[in-house]
């Protein structure tokens, strides 16, 4: 992780972000200002690693989240709403998951500019995308930081890492 990169004591940023559709505006910072949450940010929907094993793995650990006392969960990626929304829809299917679980889309890449976790991917994705990274949230400030180094692996911000850490 950067030193610039969103720390341990941050107050997540009030960025709009949006679920589902462009009508559809969330403020993180209002949806994560009391309990625990985790925001999990993905360099892009669909795509292989987010797909098969990142994203799927909290969900696959959610009651163990759960059992810690948390009960919301963002996943954020630079992608469209559309996309964000028909992502979510193919990973959590008719799954319990879907009520704690959003699909945000950051599609400037606004809110994660905030969080100083952008990284240049234009030789891959045409833009810059989101770091690997999986946030704690309590009250709305980061009380830890899963960032991976090179930005994409899933090690750091394996949902197994997150929730013993957590």
């Amino acid at each position: 992780m950067s030193i610039r990169s969103i720390s341990v004591g941050a107050k997540i940023p009030s960025t709009i972000v949006y679920e589902n559709s462009p009508g559809n505006q969330v403020n993180l910072a209002e949806e994560v200002a009391e309990g625990k949450s985790i925001i999990i940010g993905v360099p892009g929907a669909f795509s292989p690693a987010c797909s098969s094993s990142h994203v799927p793995g909290f969900i696959k650990r959610l009651r163990g989240f759960n059992e810690k006392g948390f009960q919301k969960f963002f996943v954020v990626a630079v992608n469209d709403a559309f996309v964000t929304k028909a992502w979510g829809d193919a990973l959590l299917g008719s799954t319990v998951a879907g009520a704690q679980i959003k699909f945000l889309a950051d599609p400037s890449g606004a809110f994660t500019k905030d969080l100083d976790l952008l990284f240049d991917a234009t030789k891959f994705f045409g833009n810059e995308r989101s770091r690997r990274y999986a946030l704690i949230v309590e009250d709305g400030t980061v009380t830890k930081t899963f960032v991976e180094p090179d930005n994409t692996s899933v090690v750091v911000s394996d949902s197994a890492n997150v929730l013993e850490e957590a």
